[in-house]
């Protein structure tokens, strides 16, 4: 099914944003991030994120165009159970490049990156939480579905997913979410990446 957007509920609204039905358009707020104590020792929970109630087993994907011009520019998608316990996955920028990112928050965070070899300037992503199993995919087309991350995931009895944009080192970073669909937990095969 389709998922009003504007049924969703935001964690740090941004200033700016443009909110239909079917799409999302916003330009980040100065120096937002999702991040808990790893390494830099320090907690953000700044990020934007518009957060849908999802059940204890689901698939969501959707599009994500954006413009990642800064070090840590980032949007996709977020999963998130409370401050402590959540997901975050998309293109990231570090380093100069455009990478496929995902960060895993239980208590503290993990950060693994990878090189993203389509047009991170267009990309859909995709999350499936069933029995404590978290599956995270990426497409350039929204037909193909390589994996990204699999692993384990608090179990909840409901979860909030949702686009989510960050630009820890300046403000402006826009992007455009579009393309929704939120439904039952697909349980596909681990190799069928359709």
């Amino acid at each position: 099914m389709e998922l009003a957007l504007l049924n969703g509920s935001w964690l740090n609204e941004p200033k700016i944003y443009t909110p239909t039905e079917t799409t999302l358009e916003l330009l980040t707020d100065k120096e937002t991030d999702f991040w808990r104590e790893t390494y830099y020792g320090f907690t953000h929970d700044s990020g934007h994120f518009l957060g849908l109630e999802a059940p204890s087993r689901f698939t969501c994907q959707f599009r994500i165009r954006g413009t990642f011009e800064a070090l840590y520019d980032q949007a996709g998608i977020m999963v998130r159970i409370n401050e402590r316990q959540w997901v975050k996955a998309g293109i990231e920028l570090s380093d100069g490049h455009a990478m496929l990112s995902s960060v895993l928050t239980d208590g503290k965070s993990d950060w693994v990156t990878s090189p993203y070899t389509a047009d991170p300037t267009d990309f859909w992503m995709r999350a499936t939480v069933a029995d404590g199993v978290l599956r995270l995919q990426v497409s350039s087309d929204g037909s193909h579905w390589p994996l990204v991350r699999l692993c384990p995931f608090p179990v909840a009895p409901n979860y909030r997913v949702g686009p989510m944009a960050c630009s820890p080192k300046r403000g402006g970073l826009k992007v455009l979410f579009s393309d929704w669909t939120l439904g039952p937990a697909l349980g596909k095969d681990l190799h069928d990446l359709s």
